[in-house]
């Protein structure tokens, strides 16, 4: 009786046990635990600011010490950006040469770097394009965020990378890890490099929370991805042409006829001329 009475406490305990450890990878499946898994992030150029997945940005270590601050993009809204964290994408760090940010890293494992941009400056294309660089693997090249997004508009480039046996491995590229990684933002042809704010959390590509739709952008980008899928379908099929012509497309019809092919007055002006003027030179001569 006594056992038995031990034993259903006891059984209690593990399923609470058991449901709390299931709820609990239920709410790190959804999210819940992204805050937890972010191990650095930065408001470039700005506050320290808690965005709505409960990630802390910290003030930028840089203030006073490299590049300048700018809080220029305070007075745009900006798309696809929730409004209680547009501040991440109002305020900016930029450098007229190459400067960057270090992120200790301890443990070993998949990562994810995401660096927040929105152009609030240029009004055009090619006014700004720079690379960046992790630990001097080239990881974005000739970003041009204009081009990519438009004005005043939220873009974040995702970039992940793993940390094992003391090396870093992104893009296919494998370098030797000293505990720290270095993100550089490199100095292009046209203006300074810069970045809105930034964060590294471990994780995989699905983990990282997405922009709010934008359905011009979505739409070229669906554009973009069609015309990359003609030009591969074209490279397999050797000489085949990879534009192919429009459904309606305008015939050209028969040929206009030459107005001037069966007309013989212009041939006529000439001998009717030539012909006035050698009757009076004769009539002249036959007077001598």
């Amino acid at each position: 009786m006594a056992m038995r009475r031990v034993t259903v406490p006891l059984v209690a305990g593990l399923v609470v046990v058991v449901v709390l450890s299931l709820l609990a990878e239920h709410c790190w499946a959804d999210g819940g635990g992204l805050a937890e898994r972010v191990i650095w992030a930065v408001n470039a150029g700005g506050e320290a600011h808690t965005d709505m997945h409960g990630i802390h940005f910290k003030k930028d270590p840089l203030e006073g010490k490299l590049g300048k601050a700018s809080d220029y993009g305070v007075r745009l809204p900006i798309l696809r950006s929730s409004p209680e964290d547009q501040i991440l994408y109002q305020t900016e760090r930029y450098n007229e040469d190459t400067f960057g940010y270090e992120v200790p890293i301890r443990e070993e494992g998949d990562y994810i770097l995401v660096l927040k941009y929105a152009e609030v400056y240029f009004a055009q294309s090619q006014q700004k394009v720079f690379d960046v660089r992790l630990n001097d693997h080239v990881v974005v090249k000739d970003l041009d965020i204009f081009e990519r997004v438009g004005h005043s508009t939220a873009h974040d480039e995702i970039v992940p990378f793993s940390i094992r046996r003391g090396k870093l491995s992104v893009q296919g590229e494998v370098s030797t890890f000293n505990g720290k990684l270095t993100v550089e933002f490199v100095k292009g042809y046209y203006d300074n490099p810069k970045v809105c704010a930034l964060y590294v959390m471990k994780g995989t590509l699905d983990d990282v929370p997405k922009l709010q739709p934008h359905p011009g952008l979505e739409k070229r980008e669906e554009l973009e991805e069609e015309e990359e899928e003609e030009s591969e379908a074209g490279e397999e099929g050797g000489k085949k042409s990879t534009s192919t012509a429009p459904k309606y497309r305008v015939q050209s019809g028969p040929r206009t006829p030459n107005p001037y092919a069966a007309d013989n007055s212009s041939l006529m002006f000439p001998i009717l001329v030539a012909f006035g003027v050698f009757i009076p030179t004769l009539f002249c001569l036959c007077r001598l």
